[in-house]
């Protein structure tokens, strides 16, 4: 077993330095959390909002899920013919041919 070298003592401090710098980015994420929470509970229409905000998003992700192949980007068309022709249906994906 070999002794270790400056190398390895260089290569001890950047991970150091490394866990330090993620562990103030946690900490730092957590504190926002805690305020946004605070916020929550001093108003409480805020929850109210914040729910419909959800509410909506998990509906749309719902209905993303469960749509035919056609209109989730997935190719081909709700037939399963492939005549998209590249243009925007409304379907939230645009399937883009690449050459």
């Amino acid at each position: 077993m070999t002794a270790p070298s400056a190398g390895d003592d260089d290569v001890v401090a950047k991970g150091v330095e490394a866990l330090q710098s993620a562990a103030r980015e946690m900490i730092a994420a957590a504190r926002a959390m805690l305020d946004v929470a605070d916020e929550l509970v001093a108003d409480p229409r805020a929850v109210g909002t914040v729910v419909e905000a959800m509410s909506a998003w998990a509906g749309r992700a719902s209905r993303a899920a469960s749509s035919p192949p056609g209109r989730s980007g997935r190719p081909g068309s709700v037939d399963g013919s492939d005549d998209d022709d590249g243009g925007d249906d409304g379907g939230g994906v645009q399937r883009i041919p690449v050459s």
